[in-house]
């Protein structure tokens, strides 16, 4: 090994487990649920983007790690997913391949604009050292959001990554007319990833990682299943098979419907699934039943209306809802079906998180 990769293993190694740094009592309810079995509360997991509320516990905060570790600790939310700085109302975009819109902001600009560029396309390479950086840097921002909240550790598979480097109408020509290049770039994000998973295991900073790749829409998946086969499925089930002898469980999210996929992940060797979105179509209640303690249900609350539009009562009606349907028994972290989006008021932000802690002690009751 590299003398500057063994510094930074042994950085991260000197900065101890997630369990050496996390509060006991919070760390242990993760764990129980995680491993189906009922705490002392259901856990809540979550992404926050709202300026208000990033205001209110963070005011001023301009360091990302800092100001959604305020944040989720402020709120008393236990599992945290990203980073983040919500866009303020009214600023503009600096960066001319980004876009704002509102409070929300999107890439423009894409590097792959045609199917010669994808020809010609190769995704930088990256390093052994960059990977362990990559740990690095994960270990210290889970000790800013520790002993409170767990910061869960965040890559991509691959797939959603090449599609968006092009666009998703694109990228379905460049399915049929160069599949050899859409694979060639699948697999280089993919080793990206492979890289920084066994980097992880080695050490094992934490005892959950999320991967997210989008690939269902609302009603449907996104693309047929002889594409997932060839294209996805495998490209996750490598990293699960990096992860998984290490004791790491793999939380799988995709925005979309699952009903139909589910399956075929959970037999990728992923242990839990996010954001279980209603209005897509997913019954949260019926997943659950049908796979029992195969899985880790992870969200579930809707964030596209209820959260938003309804009132602090439909808000804490909603949170019932989920806990009844996948609450007992463990094997839930309880948050939004997605994200906290912009538009959601304060007060119903505030209700959310404080009717899951009341309504989400166990034994839970039957409404």
């Amino acid at each position: 090994m590299e003398p500057a990769i063994a510094d930074l293993k042994q950085a991260i190694i000197d900065a101890g487990p997630a369990d050496s740094v996390v509060d006991p009592t919070v760390y242990r309810r993760i764990m129980t649920a995680a491993n189906h079995e009922e705490p002392d509360r259901v856990p809540i997991w979550d992404f926050i983007d709202s300026w208000p509320i990033y205001q209110r516990f963070a005011p001023g905060e301009t360091d990302g790690t800092i100001a959604t570790a305020k944040v989720f600790n402020g709120l008393g939310i236990d599992l945290c997913r990203s980073v983040y700085l919500p866009v303020e109302p009214g600023s503009q975009s600096e960066d001319s391949h980004v876009a704002f819109a509102g409070q929300s902001r999107w890439w423009v600009d894409k590097p792959i604009k045609t199917l010669d560029d994808l020809r010609g396309y190769q995704a930088p390479e990256i390093t052994e050292q960059q990977a362990w950086e990559w740990v690095k840097w994960y270990v210290g921002a889970r000790d800013v959001f520790a002993p409170e909240t767990l910061y869960v550790p965040c890559d991509g598979v691959g797939f959603h990554g090449a599609y968006g480097l092009m666009g998703l109408q694109l990228f379905s020509y460049a399915l049929y007319d160069c599949p050899a290049d859409v694979e060639r770039l699948i697999e280089s994000l993919n080793q990206h990833a492979l890289l920084r998973a066994k980097a992880f295991a080695e050490v094992r900073s934490a005892p959950l990682f999320m991967y997210g790749d989008d690939i269902a829409f609302k009603g449907r998946a996104m693309f047929a299943p002889p594409v997932m086969k060839r294209l996805f499925y495998p490209y996750l089930a490598r990293l699960c098979e990096v992860l998984d002898p290490a004791g790491v469980k793999v939380i799988f999210h995709t925005d979309g419907y699952i009903m139909d996929i589910a399956g075929d992940l959970l037999d990728t060797g992923i242990a839990g699934l996010n954001p279980i979105e209603p209005l897509a179509g997913n019954d949260l209640g019926e997943l659950k039943r049908r796979y029992g303690k195969r899985c880790i249900w992870v969200g579930g609350v809707d964030c596209s209306q209820l959260l938003p539009l309804g009132t602090v009562d439909d808000v804490r009606r909603g949170v019932k809802e989920c806990l009844q349907a996948a609450g007992h028994g463990g094997g839930y972290f309880i948050g939004s079906s997605s994200e906290i989006v912009p538009a959601t008021p304060v007060d119903n932000i505030l209700a959310f998180y404080e009717a899951c802690h009341e309504y989400g002690k166990y034994p839970l009751a039957r409404w």
